[in-house]
């Protein structure tokens, strides 16, 4: 009875670490170059916490509105030189596009 057990927790633990390992294998880094990066200090961009109505107040309609997915709900706004994320209403996060 022993052994089978050994056996059995064995197997276990050799599932658990693989499937830690193929978590760890399907993760992405995404880097910009800093040359890449725009100079975020001069732009005036709509700031985390604001709400849809007043960013469409202060810069008007995005020019592409990318529907909300996942949970909490993430959608995107698209203006010409930058990328609006938010968080059911809320602004989440302002990203600059690249320079082109």
């Amino acid at each position: 009875m022993n052994k089978t057990r050994s056996r059995l927790t064995t197997l276990v633990l050799a599932l658990a670490l693989g499937a830690g390992a193929t978590i760890a294998a399907n993760a992405e880094q995404v880097t910009i170059p800093v040359g890449s990066q725009a100079e975020r200090s001069q732009a005036r961009l709509p700031v985390n916490g604001m709400n849809e109505s007043t960013v469409e107040d202060r810069w008007g309609a995005p020019q592409k509105v990318v529907e909300p997915v996942g949970q909490p709900p993430i959608s995107q706004w698209h203006y010409q030189e930058f990328v609006v994320y938010f968080e059911n209403n809320r602004v989440l996060h302002t990203v600059m596009k690249r320079d082109r």
